[in-house]
C-alpha cells in the first residue's frame, strides 16, 4: 500500500519468552474499579456501573524506561492496573465466554496529569490531555494466559523510591475482567491488539521529576520506570 506519508511505527509489547511482539490497537481504561479509589476521589462505588476512557496506541511505554517528566503538569499521579491483552475480537460477548477472548495479560502504569484532568471535570469537557499523553502507559511483558491462567486474584502493589504507596488485591476489583471485557464489547467491536487496563486501587498520588516508580501484580509480573530530573 503507498500512502502520501511514511506510515507511522506499529505500537508493540514485548511478550514473556517470545521474540515475537504484541501489537497494539486500542488501549481501554476502566475508570474507579476498586471500591477504594473510588472513595478517595469522591464516588459511590455501589451505584456506578463500569465507564471507559482510551489512551493512544502509541502511549505504551517499555518496561526499565527512563522518561523525561511529562509536560504541562505539576501533578503527576501513578495509578498501577492489571492489563488484559485480547487475542480474538468480538461484540456483545457473553460474560461466559469473555476470557476465551484474552490473550494474556501484563502490568501497566494508568499516569495521569491529575491537574488537567480535574480542571476538565471542572468545566465538564474531556479528559484527553489528562491521561492521553506521550509515554502515559508503561507496560511491562505480557505474559500469555496459557502460561499463567486468568488471574482474578493475587496482590497489587506500587512503590516511589521503594515506599509502598498502591497496595491492594486484584480480588478487590468491582467489575472482574470477564465483566469488563463483556460490558465493553456492548459498545464497541473490540479486536484483537485492544488493550484493557482494569482499573487501579487506590493510594494513588503524585511523583516528581527523579522518582522510580516500581509496579508489581502477583503471578503477572513486574515493572520498573524512572523519571529523569528536569
Amino acid at each position: 500500500m503507498q500512502t502520501v506519508i511514511p506510515l507511522p511505527p506499529p505500537s508493540t509489547i514485548a511478550v514473556s519468552s517470545k521474540t515475537e511482539r504484541y501489537p497494539v490497537r486500542r488501549i481501554w481504561c476502566v475508570g474507579r474499579n476498586y471500591a477504594d479509589h473510588a472513595r478517595e476521589m469522591g464516588h459511590d462505588p455501589n451505584r456506578e456501573p463500569p465507564f471507559f476512557f482510551q489512551k493512544p496506541a502509541d502511549a505504551v511505554v517499555e518496561n526499565n524506561s527512563v522518561l523525561p517528566f511529562p509536560v504541562q503538569t505539576d501533578n503527576l499521579h501513578h495509578e498501577v492496573e492489571l492489563v488484559v491483552a485480547l487475542g480474538k475480537g468480538g461484540q456483545d460477548i457473553a460474560v461466559e465466554h469473555a476470557l476465551d477472548y484474552v490473550y494474556g495479560y501484563a502490568v501497566g502504569l494508568d499516569m495521569t496529569r491529575r491537574d488537567l484532568q480535574n480542571a476538565a471535570k471542572k468545566l465538564q469537557r474531556p479528559w484527553e490531555m489528562g491521561k492521553g499523553f506521550d509515554q502515559s502507559c508503561p507496560t511491562s511483558a505480557i505474559v500469555p494466559a496459557a502460561a499463567i491462567g486468568h488471574p482474578s486474584s493475587g496482590a497489587i502493589w506500587l512503590k516511589v523510591n521503594g515506599e509502598v504507596r498502591q497496595q491492594s488485591d486484584l480480588s478487590q476489583q468491582i467489575w472482574r475482567v470477564e465483566e469488563s471485557i463483556s460490558y465493553l464489547s456492548k459498545f464497541v467491536a473490540l479486536e484483537p491488539g485492544d488493550l484493557i487496563l482494569n482499573g487501579t486501587p487506590s493510594g494513588v498520588g503524585p511523583c516528581v521529576a527523579g522518582d522510580r516508580l516500581e509496579a508489581c501484580i502477583e503471578g503477572v509480573g513486574s515493572l520498573n520506570i524512572a523519571y529523569t530530573t528536569r
